[in-house]
């Protein structure tokens, strides 16, 4: 089999930039749907556009974009510009699922500013509006997180590809919206149930993080380019490796990161009791240091709790032990990389995207 061969993009600086013109573009588009609806809607909308566009690193759109290239896609020219549109609108995938997932967590900021939640609560309480800013707040960022993933469908379709791209594609995007949102079922049923199971914090990486993240974005572009089964097959097993290592190094950012650099509250996933394969796989440890961490996760903590929690947890091993799998996966992944059936060009680039979403420090 050979694929043609896609030339080679410098860094994910340089797609995130492709990117954002194209969010741009689309935001714009909507405006002639959300004026006649009213300014109270407008207003609304435009804390989603910012959330979008203030984004992170572009992880998603990157993957699909190299899924393209590697299954064949062209690199540039009207093809190429509909295809970055249609992997471009995974940023409003993924803004679906942090505006949810805030809510959930009850965090108080995302990427260095108050979560969407939060800000509109801060509206309703600015101009004395009747009832509870909580649940105004959370009532509106979860219609902006509806919309968000409406408005995903709508830039995805509405790319301009050709029909018989979007018939190929879509049971991988179907697949990565169900995914994402069972994932995030998943993971709330972990905690209330106080799931210690390693199983159970492993399938909530596996759907919710490493399928979205990775895994589909690569079928998906992949798909839009026509690869073949072969090629398809093999970047989805290279997804999977990365898109757990990508989780399993944002769990340690979350238990011992910086919040300067990472943008969120320190401790938060210890605060909220989240069922990661780090925790996991400290409680089954046994031991005094596995008995203090069930007492303190899921707790109000303040930041004397949160440093017993780390304390407890590093006694546990369980940050090298997931640092260490880390490690293994991105191994394998670049292992399965250099043999995998993809155009020539675009492995470099995905090897780059590798080293950026395992090796950080936010």
């Amino acid at each position: 089999m050979t694929l043609p061969v896609a030339p080679p993009r410098t860094d994910l600086a340089d797609i995130a930039a492709a990117v954002q013109p194209q969010l741009e573009t689309f935001l714009e588009e909507r405006r002639d749907l959300v004026e006649p609806v009213g300014p109270v809607f407008a207003e609304a909308t435009a804390g989603l556009a910012r959330f979008v566009l203030r984004g992170g690193k572009r992880i998603r759109p990157a993957f699909a974009w190299t899924g393209w290239l590697a299954g064949g896609g062209q690199p540039d020219g009207a093809v190429a510009e509909a295809a970055l549109r249609a992997c471009s609108s995974l940023e409003f995938v993924q803004a679906c699922a942090l505006i949810h997932d805030d809510i959930i967590d009850a965090s108080l900021t995302r990427r260095g500013y108050p979560t969407t939640h939060r800000e509109f609560a801060q509206v309703h309480a600015e101009r004395g509006w009747s009832g509870s800013s909580e649940k105004f707040g959370e009532a509106t960022a979860i219609l902006l997180g509806d919309l968000a993933l409406a408005w995903a469908d709508d830039m995805f379709l509405g790319a301009g590809l050709e029909p018989e791209r979007y018939l190929r594609a879509a049971r991988a995007w179907a697949a990565m919206r169900t995914e994402v949102l069972g994932g995030q079922l998943l993971d709330i049923v972990s905690e209330a149930a106080r799931d210690e199971s390693a199983d159970a914090a492993e399938r909530v990486v596996r759907f919710k993080t490493a399928g979205y993240t990775v895994e589909r974005p690569l079928h998906v572009g992949a798909a839009l380019a026509g690869a073949p089964d072969e090629t398809i097959s093999a970047l989805r097993a290279i997804g999977v490796d990365l898109g757990v290592a990508f989780q399993l190094r944002d769990d340690l950012l979350g238990a011992f990161g910086d919040p300067a650099v990472t943008g969120k509250p320190s401790g938060d996933d210890l605060r909220s009791g989240k069922h990661t394969p780090m925790l996991a796989h400290a409680l089954a440890t046994g031991g005094g240091a596995a008995d203090e961490l069930r007492a303190l996760v899921g707790t109000d903590l303040d930041d004397a709790g949160v440093e017993r929690a780390r304390a407890a947890l590093r006694a546990t091993g369980a940050p090298s032990a997931m640092q260490a799998r880390v490690e293994e996966l991105t191994a394998r992944a670049t292992s399965a990389l250099a043999q995998a059936p993809i155009a020539d060009g675009a492995r470099p680039v995905l090897a780059r995207l590798a080293a950026v979403l395992v090796d950080r420090a936010a």
